[in-house]
């Protein structure tokens, strides 16, 4: 009962910032992006084209095509595919139509500056929400089926797809300035969302060589409260066996080590490395299940948290954004 009561916190944890991230991004969006003209990538991109072609909100232009793109990736994709990102979907067109109608004017006389904070607000929104197993759907549905039947890989097509909606809207505009800042927010919100996801998961790896490994080793384990792991190497100068230790810490208590060795042997050999994601006990969470037999279709699905994705399709990760 106790662990169902944790999986049903998590989930509500999880959509409550998926909410909150995809408000983020919606309020970047329609306060700062929209109302200086500019088209940025993926199904948001293609709405912005569509409401100054023809005055449908952006929201509902938005949301039809998500649920056209995922009516038809729900044959190609997979059914999970398309289950965990109708909400993201939902939500992104709802707060869009809210906030729409509120921002009719730039909030800043600055145009580039309008640019950076609504690209810096949409790639938090993005990353918060990519980080709790969210998905907003967008050009990336395409990407995923493509890349089903293809060997372009989901990150270059979704790169060729929003290349395309930013150029196309100098044949709108006629302006070169609204293309570069198109471009402007596609770096900004891929930086942003790549931050926000990295640096929950920043990590760094200590490699020691030291005579004292007994002593560096223990203290590590009552002060700083991280293991280690003694390797067994030669050392080919001098043809001595010595002891490595192998050690992984968050970022921030990269000093504390150092202090640690430090304070034993001041001549210790050190490496520190740093790593993108340290999965297991005392880090984070492996995402990752195992796979398990597609009946009827005699294939292997990969399960990542509460989406699968089908192995024959070069997806990279499920949770992909707009």
């Amino acid at each position: 009962m106790g662990e169902l009561k944790l999986q049903l916190w998590r989930n509500a944890k999880d959509y409550i910032f998926i909410t909150f991230g995809m408000a983020l991004y919606a309020l970047g969006f329609c306060a700062f992006i929209l109302p200086e003209k500019v088209v940025i990538g993926g199904l948001a991109g293609i709405g912005t084209l569509i409401y100054f072609m023809t005055d449908i909100p952006v929201a509902i232009s938005q949301y039809a095509l998500n649920l056209f793109l995922l009516a038809i990736a729900y044959r190609i994709v997979g059914k999970q595919f398309v289950v965990g990102t109708i909400y993201g979907a939902t939500m992104i067109s709802f707060f869009v139509g809210i906030f729409q109608p509120l921002f009719t004017h730039p909030l800043t006389n600055e145009p580039f500056m309008n640019v950076v904070i609504g690209g810096i607000m949409c790639g938090l929104g993005v990353g918060l929400t990519f980080v709790h197993n969210g998905s907003s759907g967008g050009t990336d549905i395409v990407a995923a089926m493509v890349s089903k039947h293809s060997n372009v890989s989901i990150g270059r097509m979704m790169l060729y797809t929003d290349f395309f909606i930013i150029s196309s809207s100098y044949l709108m505009f006629h302006n070169i300035d609204k293309v570069v800042y198109g471009f402007v927010v596609l770096f900004l919100v891929s930086y942003m969302a790549d931050l926000v996801i990295n640096t929950n998961r920043q990590a760094v790896q200590f490699t020691i060589f030291s005579p004292q490994w007994r002593e560096i080793a223990t203290a590590i384990n009552n002060e700083a409260h991280r293991g280690c792991t003694v390797l067994s190497g030669t050392g080919w100068y001098s043809k001595q066996e010595v002891k490595v230790l192998l050690v992984m810490c968050r970022k921030i208590e990269s000093v504390t080590i150092f202090r640690i060795i430090k304070s034993i042997d001041s001549n210790a050999f050190i490496t520190q490395a740093n790593v993108n994601g340290v999965y297991g006990k005392g880090f984070d969470e492996v995402k990752v299940k195992m796979k398990v037999d597609d009946p009827g279709k005699g294939r292997k699905t990969f399960r990542f948290g509460q989406e699968s994705v089908d192995n024959t399709a070069q997806t990279g990760h499920p949770k992909s954004m707009a």
